[in-house]
């Protein structure tokens, strides 16, 4: 069975280790704060906090605490809050040691699409343009395959890109894979999942 939402993010956070200044993007990303665990990671938001906690039970949401996709979270003793300007001093000061990032297409290279589709109104690319430049890891969770079946995983992006080269590892619903030079390595195939699969679920290369 391909994994779910949770399963990803879970798979996720075992890139996670002790130290690290993380930020969460929106979508599947913002549940990798759920499975951080006893590790000692300061997760970081845009919009001007440092030291998220996970989202809240239900009936304990502050309207108040909200991360960069405006979902309720928690804080933690530690926590610290600050304006945008300081929050991408941080990512444009090489002081967030990865991002972990929604996806609508990533390349062969490491090419990333994650801000819009022509064509649709958008609000503007957001951080994601500065967190690709300044953090010192990408890692990209994703659906393998968009609404339609398609691929989202492809020798060149087809959209708008958001970074060049800037991904260095991919986790999706059928499994992990690294950029690498000259295409894409499989490291791990999620449970039920076959490297045959995988392969035809995917237009970039993979490696032997």
């Amino acid at each position: 069975m391909p994994w779910d939402r949770n399963q990803m993010a879970a798979r996720a956070a075992e890139e996670l280790q002790d130290g690290m200044y993380v930020n969460l993007g929106i979508g599947i990303p913002t549940l990798v704060a759920n499975y951080v665990g006893d590790k000692d990671i300061t997760l970081q938001s845009e919009n001007g906090m440092l030291g998220m906690g996970p989202f809240p039970f239900d009936g304990e949401e502050d309207p108040d605490l909200i991360n960069a996709g405006k979902q309720t979270i928690t804080e933690l003793p530690r926590t610290a809050y600050f304006d945008s300007a300081t929050s991408f001093g941080m990512i444009r000061g090489g002081k967030i040691a990865a991002a972990i990032l929604g996806a609508m297409e990533v390349s062969e290279d490491g090419d990333l699409a994650n801000w819009m589709i022509p064509g649709k109104l958008v609000k503007g690319m957001g951080g994601a343009m500065d967190l690709v430049a300044g953090v010192g890891r990408v890692i990209v969770v994703m659906d393998h395959q968009n609404k339609a079946g398609e691929t989202k995983v492809l020798k060149s992006c087809t959209l708008p890109l958001t970074g060049k080269a800037v991904v260095d590892l991919i986790i999706t619903n059928l499994g992990v894979l690294e950029v690498a030079e000259g295409g894409l390595r499989i490291l791990e195939l999620a449970d039920g999942v076959s490297e045959a699969e995988m392969r035809a679920a995917t237009e970039a290369t993979i490696l032997a």
